[in-house]
C-alpha cells in the first residue's frame, strides 16, 4: 500500500486534539532516537575487535573512553554494556549524572551554556589519561552536543574560569550561528579544533559522535576536540572584528585578538589523525525522519523541508508559513504537515527567560492567529535555553487566549521571556534532559478545512 493510501485509510485528525496531536509527535520522535539502540544497531564486539559501522578496532587491551556531552552518561553505559565491562579507565563529563555508577570511570558535572570547575576538572583528567597512551593503545571518543561548554581547558594559563564563562557568555548571546561561535572556541581552548586527538597521538582512536550540528560540519559538535579543524585563525579574528565581539570579552581573551597571537589548531592529513576512525550514531536527519513517519502514522500528508534553517527565527517562520501554504494547497482533501530541522537564530533581547525554541513559536503563534493550524518547536536535548523546558507548542487560538490574560506576544518577545509566556498557558514542552542531542525539530500542522 502506498504512504497516501495508508494516511488516507486513517481516521482524520482533529484540530480539537491539534495540540496533543503534536506533543504525541514530539515523545514519539525523542523515542525513536534512543542512543542505547543506535548504539547496540551500529556496534558489535567480536573477539578482540570493536565493529563500529566502516571502522574496525582491535582491542588487544581494554580500550580508555572519554564521553564527553549531552549524551555522554547514555553513551557511555551501552559502550560498557557492548564490551562487557572491559574497560581501562574513562572519564565522564555530563550536564546530570546519574545515581548508578560504571566502574572505571571518574565523573564530572560540567556546566552549560556556560563552563563550570567541573568542565575544567574533566578536561584536565583526559587530557591525563590520553598523554600518556602509546601506540598499542585505543581511546574511544563519544562525542555529543554541549561538549563545548561542558568540557574546557584553555591554552593560556591565565584565562580563568570567569574570563571562560564570560567569553562563552558573549559568545551565546550574540546571534551567530552555532558553526562560527564553534570557529571561535576552538581557537582558545586545549581540547577543543582536533587538540584532544593530537594530545592522544600515537594511541589509535575511534570517535562516535551524535551530531548536533549541521551533518557536513562533523568537526563542529562539541568544538570538534578529536576531528581535523578545518576553520583558521584568520576566520576567528574576521568573525570577532566583523560582530564587534573583541571589545565584550574579558581581558585575556581580547588581548589574543587584538595582538593576533591565537594558535592554529591541527588540520586535515595532520599525523596527530593517522590512526582516527569515525562514525555518526544519529543526526537531525534522524529526527526529522522520525517526525515525518510519526505524523503519517497519525494520518497527515507529511513532507519535509530541507532547506536552510540556521537563520533568523522569524525569517526561518515566515518560509515555513509559505511551504505550508503551499502544500495545503497542493493537497486541499486532507491536512498536510511540514518538518523542519536545524536550529533557528535567536539574538537575545531582553533579560527573560525562554530560548529559540520557545521564540520561534511565539512569532509563528502571531502567524497563525484565527488559523485551524498548529506549530511546535522543541530540542531534542531537553532544554531550550536558559529555561526548564524544550520547547513549545501553539495553535490558532493561543494568542487570543493570551490577550484574555494580557499578555502581550510583542513584549514577551522583546524581553527574551517566551518561556514565562508559554508556562502561563499550559504549553510548554517539560521533557527535562533527555540524555540525547541532535539539534531542534519543528513541525507545523494544517487541518484545512476539518
Amino acid at each position: 500500500m502506498s504512504t497516501q493510501n495508508q494516511v488516507l485509510s486513517i481516521s482524520k485528525p482533529s484540530y480539537r486534539q491539534g495540540k496533543n496531536i503534536a506533543r504525541q509527535v514530539f515523545h514519539e520522535v525523542i523515542s525513536a532516537i534512543d542512543l542505547r539502540k543506535a548504539m547496540v544497531e551500529k556496534l558489535r564486539h567480536e573477539g578482540e575487535t570493536l565493529i563500529a559501522g566502516e571502522a574496525h578496532v582491535h582491542l588487544a587491551r581494554p580500550p580508555h573512553v572519554i564521553a564527553i556531552g549531552k549524551a555522554a552518561v547514555r553513551m557511555a553505559a551501552t559502550l560498557d554494556e557492548i564490551l562487557g565491562g572491559r574497560i581501562a579507565s574513562g572519564i565522564i563529563v555530563a550536564p546530570e549524572l546519574p545515581a548508578t555508577r560504571l566502574e572505571h570511570f571518574r565523573y564530572f558535572q560540567g556546566g552549560h551554556p556556560y563552563p563550570n570547575e567541573d568542565s575544567v576538572a574533566a578536561a584536565r583528567a583526559a587530557l591525563e589519561i590520553v598523554s600518556r597512551l602509546t601506540p598499542d593503545d585505543v581511546v574511544i571518543f563519544l562525542i555529543s552536543g554541549g561538549g563545548s561548554a561542558l568540557f574546557e581547558q584553555p591554552i593560556l594559563p591565565e584565562v580563568t574560569l570567569k574570563d571562560l564563562i564570560e567569553f562563552n557568555r558573549v559568545l551565546v548571546t550574540c546571534g551567530l550561528p552555532i558553526e562560527q561561535i564553534n570557529v571561535l572556541r576552538k581557537h582558545l581552548s586545549a581540547v577543543k579544533g582536533g587538540r584532544l586527538a593530537e594530545a592522544a597521538h600515537p594511541a589509535r582512536q575511534l570517535t562516535i559522535y551524535v551530531s548536533d550540528v549541521p551533518l557536513e560540519l562533523p568537526s563542529m559538535v562539541a568544538s570538534g576536540p578529536t576531528m581535523p579543524d578545518g576553520s583558521t585563525v584568520e576566520q576567528c579574528y574576521r568573525l570577532a572584528e566583523e560582530n564587534g565581539l573583541v571589545p565584550r570579552f574579558p581581558q585575556t581573551i581580547r588581548k589574543q585578538f587584538e595582538g593576533r597571537t591565537l594558535r592554529e589548531t591541527p588540520k586535515p592529513g595532520d599525523a596527530c589523525f593517522q590512526h582516527s576512525q569515525y562514525l555518526c550514531l544519529l543526526s537531525n536527519r534522524d529526527a526529522v525522519e522520525a517526525a515525518k513517519q510519526a505524523l503519517e502514522r497519525h494520518g497527515f500528508h507529511c513532507e519535509i523541508d530541507s532547506g536552510d534553517w540556521d537563520a533568523d527565527y522569524r525569517d526561518v517562520a515566515d518560509r515555513n508559513i509559505a511551504a505550508l501554504d503551499s502544500l495545503a494547497r497542493n493537497h486541499p482533501e486532507q491536512p498536510v504537515a511540514l518538518v523542519v530541522g536545524g536550529e533557528v537564530i535567536c539574538k537575545v533581547t531582553g533579560p527573560g527567560m525562554g530560548g529559540r525554541n520557545q521564540a520561534f513559536v511565539l512569532y509563528a503563534a502571531q502567524k497563525i492567529e484565527h488559523q485551524d493550524r498548529v506549530v511546535l518547536s522543541a530540542g531534542t536535548d531537553g532544554r531550550d535555553g536558559n529555561s526548564p523546558s524544550s520547547g513549545a507548542v501553539a495553535d490558532g487560538q493561543t494568542v487570543s487566549r493570551a490577550r484574555a490574560l494580557g499578555l502581550d506576544p510583542e513584549q514577551y518577545l522583546a524581553a527574551s521571556d517566551s518561556y514565562y509566556f508559554f508556562r502561563t498557558l499550559g504549553d510548554t514542552l517539560d521533557t527535562g534532559y533527555t540524555g540525547n542531542n541532535v539539534r531542534d525539530v519543528r513541525f507545523w500542522l494544517d487541518f484545512g478545512s476539518n
